[in-house]
């Protein structure tokens, strides 16, 4: 027995980095996964979007770990195609127990330069897009009746702020508040809630140098950032997925609630 045989793990933005990691350590402990990318382009990023190509790589990776899986190119704006996944791959894979909402995209600007549609697409997809995969998954392990835990992608960016980031600080910032009111909400269904937050992860998102040259330009946004960007080393996608798999098992029962910074001090200093 692997600690999440029987369980069943519903990912967004799966098809690489981050989202692929925590399929695949999830896949590893023993639990079936429904996974979904949106697999394209949505907004303009200073990094190329996620292609089908990747989503069917980690559908290949989770099938080699010996685990089923549902994985579709959904938007996570789309609450329609969200819901239908959600009971599509629960009814096939027997329900849903831990959810890692992850899907998000990031582009830089100072905020009066921003335009309507930039602000609008990054909280569509970084803030409600999170609230809609929530919406989606919680009727169901609520009807089944036996707990759960659901991870909420958040950032350094949901603990301190960020310069060129106001979209995606607030964003980031909101997922925490999500994240409270839905613990207190899912107390009773003994379905656990709790962010994450990462500070740079070896993804293309994470390698993305935009800030390095927003400080060039703007030197004293350096001040926001501490003895942090000094550190030249990004984190693993695996070393991320480490806690997600801790906050997905038994081991951390007794947590919910609760932001986990996982940024090698950004927060702290």
């Amino acid at each position: 027995m692997t600690r999440l045989d029987g369980k069943v793990a519903f990912i967004t933005g799966a098809a690489r980095g981050q989202g692929r990691a925590h399929a695949i350590r999830l896949a590893r402990a023993g639990a079936d996964i429904i996974a979904l990318d949106v697999c394209g382009a949505v907004a303009p990023t200073p990094y190329p979007p996620s292609a089908p190509a990747e989503l069917e790589e980690t559908k290949a990776l989770v099938s080699g770990e010996g685990r089923r899986i549902v994985a579709r190119v959904v938007d996570v704006r789309d609450f329609e195609a969200m819901e239908s996944i959600c009971q599509d791959g629960a009814a096939e894979l027997g329900g849903i127990d831990i959810v890692v909402a992850n899907a998000a995209i990031n582009n830089w600007n100072r905020f009066w330069e921003m335009s309507e549609e930039q602000w609008n697409t990054l909280i569509d997809i970084n803030l409600t897009g999170v609230w809609k995969t929530l919406k989606a998954a919680a009727p169901i392990m609520i009807e089944q009746g036996r707990g759960g835990s659901i991870i909420l992608v958040s950032s350094v960016a949901g603990l301190k702020a960020l310069p060129a980031q106001a979209h995606y600080v607030s964003a980031k910032h909101a997922l925490v508040g999500l994240t409270k009111a839905a613990a207190i909400e899912l107390g009773p269904h003994q379905i656990r809630v709790n962010s994450i937050h990462p500070w740079g992860v070896d993804t293309p998102m994470g390698r993305d140098d935009t800030l390095i040259d927003l400080v060039a330009r703007f030197p004293t946004y350096a001040a926001s950032l501490g003895a942090i960007l000094a550190e030249s080393d990004l984190a693993s996608p695996d070393t991320i997925a480490d806690a997600v798999l801790w906050l997905a098992g038994g081991e951390s029962r007794t947590v919910t609630g609760a932001q986990i910074p996982l940024d090698m001090g950004a927060t702290r200093v």
